[in-house]
């Protein structure tokens, strides 16, 4: 009874955030139906316009439930409508510079951190939060990085400057993979493997096609699993060097849940132990999910909280944004 007590208290904390969220998916969607704009690019735009709302006390923990669980339990549901087949057909070369993508703006943002007056510190935390998945990933590698006074406010700034510029891609990227005449399969690629957060890129991928958004998930999510072996060499070099962090005695980060349980889906999708129907169905119901998680992230994207950010660290973001996009643009014209 408590148990059952204590469930129905924190639902009604998180509907009327959750609420709103439907709510705008819903309104997008209409008007995706009846003028022919793109859903999630709605979604994202009525989400910006009332992200007052996500500080408001009745509306905030709905809002994060929706940007953060929803978002994943989408995902992962994704993982039905993807097979071997799709990620075959992508292609060695395609998972070969998706990944040489991770490492190559990691040793970017490494290289030229220090003419903005920069330690590696905050190099790897903002080039590994741009080359993997955004604020996941500045979350993961601020765990395992040694901790000083100014620890919190550099991982507050990588945080909101990846969401910032996450969603400009999110909105230029496919006007751009249309700009350079790609395809359905290099559109996918292209924003998979340059947007940094999964939201924005699931966002951008459908806004295109569901084909589009189907391969921009595959591509972002080798990026998202190359989380795991990223923290773990860095959490080896910090200890050859002797340097001591104050969490040390906090776990290793490892892949997030969503991200294992896109992977299981995908197998038994593979295997074909999924009826039809019921992937069909699940394919709704995370298209749904992914619109509403959409419109939360609209809601907590605040473009004034910029101004609080140095623009050296500011500039840093933007090269190391310009140096992915710019690689992979060259990486997929090498192969056309």
């Amino acid at each position: 009874m408590i148990t059952t007590s204590v469930y129905i208290s924190k639902t009604k904390l998180i509907f009327p955030g959750l609420l709103i969220s439907v709510l705008i998916a819903l309104a997008a969607q209409f008007i995706s139906d009846h003028y022919g704009a793109p859903s999630m690019l709605m979604a994202l735009l009525f989400g910006m316009a009332l992200n007052f709302l996500s500080s408001d006390q009745k509306c905030r923990l709905g809002i994060k439930f929706s940007s953060r669980t929803l978002l994943r339990f989408g995902i992962a549901m994704l993982g039905l409508r993807v097979s071997f087949e799709m990620i075959i057909d992508l292609g060695w070369p395609i998972v070969f510079i998706v990944i040489s993508g991770v490492i190559l703006t990691i040793l970017f943002g490494l290289l030229i951190a220090g003419m903005f007056g920069f330690g590696p510190r905050f190099a790897f935390l903002s080039a590994g939060s741009v080359a993997i998945c955004g604020a996941s990933a500045a979350m993961a590698i601020s765990a395992i990085l040694p901790q000083d006074e100014r620890s919190e406010e550099r991982l507050l700034f990588t945080v909101v400057g990846v969401t910032i510029l996450s969603t400009f891609a999110m909105i230029i990227y496919p006007i751009l993979s249309d700009a350079m005449n790609y395809n359905d399969k290099l559109s996918g690629i292209f924003i998979g493997a340059t947007i940094h957060d999964v939201a924005q890129v699931v966002g951008a991928g459908f806004s295109k096609s569901e084909e589009v958004g189907d391969i921009a998930t595959v591509v972002k999510l080798i990026r998202v699993a190359m989380l795991a072996p990223v923290i773990l060499i860095a959490t080896i070099a910090i200890r050859c060097m002797k340097i001591k962090a104050q969490n040390s005695t906090q776990h290793l980060p490892i892949l997030p849940s969503f991200v294992v349980a896109f992977i299981f889906f995908a197998i038994v999708n593979s295997f074909g132990l999924v009826p039809t129907i019921f992937s069909t169905t699940a394919a709704e119901i995370s298209r749904w999910a992914l619109l509403s998680a959409i419109a939360a992230v609209g809601m907590k994207t605040a473009l004034k909280e910029v101004i609080n950010v140095g623009l050296p660290a500011i500039l840093l973001l933007i090269l190391e944004t310009i140096f992915i996009a710019l690689f992979i643009i060259v990486a997929l014209r090498w192969l056309e």
